[in-house]
């Protein structure tokens, strides 16, 4: 199998998945990767996410809606809460921050990133504040497909263990 091709098969069973990641996978060099990953930008086989200092790798059939979705299951708080919703479907913050086990502060950071991503939306009910996934199955269903690599290795999580600090 060829480099390109051995990379668009990683991000196809990894969609949304980093550059350092790829690069421990195939063990391929920065240069070179860079060089594999040029090629097939250029060729429009992979779509290609750049923000915050990250690159992330998703292949052609992910939507951009499930991007986001799969985006923030691959860390480790924004997946909590969203599972923690999956479970319950419908906390109030205090409750979210009980089962979540990560500060109020962390809890509030992720969850506004979640409502500004359009996963998380809220309502009042008997004049409580709650959250609630608002595309449930699509969440449901992504997470059935790709499980196993949603829920990453410790190591792949650092970076949300320090973007919380």
């Amino acid at each position: 199998m060829n480099r390109g091709a051995e990379i668009i098969k990683l991000i196809e069973e990894n969609p949304g998945i980093k550059f350092r990641e790829i690069m421990r996978e195939t063990q391929m060099k920065n240069g070179v990767l860079s060089y594999h990953v040029k090629r097939l930008e250029e060729s429009g086989s992979v779509k290609i996410e750049r923000k915050s200092g990250q690159t992330r790798f998703y292949p052609l059939f992910v939507t951009e809606e499930e991007s986001i979705l799969i985006k923030n299951l691959r860390q480790e708080t924004p997946r909590r809460i969203m599972l923690t919703l999956l479970n319950d479907e419908m906390l109030s913050f205090s409750d979210i921050v009980e089962k979540v086990h990560k500060s109020a502060s962390t809890v509030s950071t992720y969850l506004s990133q979640l409502i500004k991503d359009k996963i998380v939306e809220t309502k009042s009910i008997k004049l409580k504040k709650v959250f609630y996934i608002k595309k449930i199955d699509m969440a449901k269903e992504i997470i059935q497909k790709y499980n196993p690599i949603l829920l990453e290795r410790t190591a792949y999580n650092l970076a949300d263990t320090f973007s919380s600090l």
